[in-house]
């Protein structure tokens, strides 16, 4: 479906679920791929899964010097920057000083540090930018406020991000994902630890199941294709119709 043969392409967080799938369908079509994350064991299932061109290395995005030195070695690894995907997150939920400093620290500042850190390399090639928000960045959040807030800063930082570089050619586009369910993930814990919640969730969606991380990676790669050369500024939903409940 695209063709990325001869871009390289980072994702900040990209061992495991949409991270991960995002990582892979860059591989497969054609372009080299870095991944960073914290886990060791995750980060390198899934280098292997990128093939000759896969590049990895652990790196915590809530830290500004490991941001640096690791995209500073990506760039090196695979001769410059085409596409930058920030995809981590801290997950931080609750309304208290932890998970205020997790989303802080990992979801807003890992974004602004590694595209501050890829900014040079993304205007030699001209390059573009995809940060993952989430649909829950679109309204209040009694269960998750921090985390809300957060991937709501986010989206507005999307749009700021694209009229800023907009005349350095670098297109900045967004993502907000609905309830993605995968092996080890948030939603398959869910599923058995918290049925109430899962089953309340799933009745919001008018398709009747979780989506795929395949799913949202499909968007992420056309939001960098060529097919979406006039499209910047724009955070799309990718929820199964989950917000029209």
């Amino acid at each position: 479906m695209f063709d990325f043969t001869g871009k390289r392409v980072l994702v900040c967080g990209g061992s495991k679920g949409i991270g991960r799938s995002v990582a892979i369908g860059f591989a497969q079509a054609g372009a080299a791929v870095s991944i960073c994350a914290r886990g060791a064991e995750a980060l390198a299932a899934t280098k292997a899964e990128l093939g000759a061109q896969g590049h990895a290395a652990r790196c915590d995005l809530s830290r500004a010097e490991e941001i640096a030195a690791y995209i500073a070695d990506a760039e090196q690894a695979l001769g410059g920057i085409d596409v930058l995907i920030n995809n981590a997150s801290g997950f931080g939920a609750t309304d208290t000083e932890a998970g205020w400093a997790a989303g802080l620290g990992v979801d807003v500042m890992g974004t602004v540090r590694a595209t501050h850190a890829a900014l040079p390399a993304l205007k030699a090639s001209r390059g573009c930018i995809v940060n993952v928000a989430s649909i829950s960045g679109f309204g209040p959040s009694m269960r998750t406020p921090a985390y809300a807030a957060v991937k709501a800063l986010l989206i507005n930082y999307t749009q700021s991000q694209a009229a800023i570089y907009g005349t350095d050619g670098i297109r900045v586009n967004g993502i907000a994902p609905g309830s993605i369910e995968f092996p080890g993930g948030s939603w398959e814990r869910r599923r058995t630890e918290d049925p109430k919640l899962y089953n309340g969730v799933l009745a919001r969606i008018p398709f009747g199941r979780m989506g795929t991380p395949e799913e949202v990676a499909n968007v992420v790669l056309f939001l960098a294709s060529p097919l979406a050369s006039w499209v910047t500024g724009h955070t799309v939903v990718v929820d199964g119709g989950q917000l029209l409940n």
